[in-house]
């Protein structure tokens, strides 16, 4: 496979968290085919992430992947990720902070006290303030050569409360405040800012059994593929025009962005 010098991400470096899960993964091959080389994150699947470096590599031999483990709870362990990579790979160009986890699942019809306010903090320290975090690391060098691409993985549920609970729900809506005030902030300065947010992916560690009436609400009558959210952020990441933006791909669950 050859790559042109005009392809426009060839050389570039991503770090993709969660890069072992379903959306991870597919988003990796995706930047791989453009030239990316790739920090692959992982939190326990390391044999799942070392068949994801080894994809990488043969989908384009020029590229380079590494595996990085890391537990995203802990910020001295998000810390710990990102030296791991500049050490190793250099500053990400494009930062994707796709991990999340989703801890007790209650439902929509769930009591709230069956969360306490301390796996409430444990959801927003792993969802949103890791993202945070990293973001905050990356910048510098994004500023330095003026370019940088910032992503985050929000969902469907911080739109419309969502299907697993109140802490979920919470932490994903407040990546977008956060979406927001970065691209204003940073859009002179080649930085662009966006998230996407899915809806009922299968393949995927949340949805790894998914019901019929889950399906059932999804007007174009089936789930959604993890290359289906790939593609929206390959598309992201190549343009630079597109900043300040919630892309939802959620089936056609909802009218129109949140």
């Amino acid at each position: 496979m050859s790559f042109k010098d005009t392809d426009p991400l060839r050389g570039k470096l991503a770090l993709i968290t969660g890069c072992s899960g379903g959306i991870g993964r597919a988003t990796a091959l995706r930047l791989a085919n453009q030239g990316c080389s790739i920090a692959v994150h992982y939190h326990s699947a390391k044999s799942v992430a070392e068949e994801v470096v080894a994809e990488l590599t043969q989908l384009n031999p020029s590229i380079k992947a590494v595996t990085f483990k890391a537990d995203l709870s802990n910020y001295d362990e998000v810390r710990k990720l990102h030296k791991e990579v500049v050490d190793t790979l250099g500053h990400p160009d494009i930062l994707f902070n796709n991990a999340g986890a989703t801890f007790s699942v209650i439902g929509p019809q769930g009591d709230l006290q069956a969360v306490s306010v301390e796996e409430f903090e444990q959801t927003w320290r792993t969802n949103t303030g890791s993202g945070y975090l990293l973001t905050q690391l990356c910048l510098a060098a994004m500023l330095e050569k003026k370019y940088g691409r910032v992503l985050f993985c929000s969902s469907l549920a911080a739109g419309t409360g969502g299907v697993i609970g109140p802490h979920y729900a919470s932490s994903k809506s407040a990546l977008h405040g956060l979406v927001h005030w970065l691209a204003m902030r940073y859009a002179k300065d080649g930085i662009t800012c966006n998230a996407v947010a899915p809806g009922l992916i299968t393949e995927t560690t949340m949805m790894k059994n998914p019901s019929d009436e889950l399906k059932a609400r999804l007007p174009v009558g089936r789930f959604g593929k993890p290359d289906e959210i790939a593609s929206i952020v390959e598309m992201i990441v190549l343009n630079s025009y597109m900043t300040n933006k919630i892309i939802v791909a959620d089936g056609g669950a909802t009218p129109s962005a949140f």
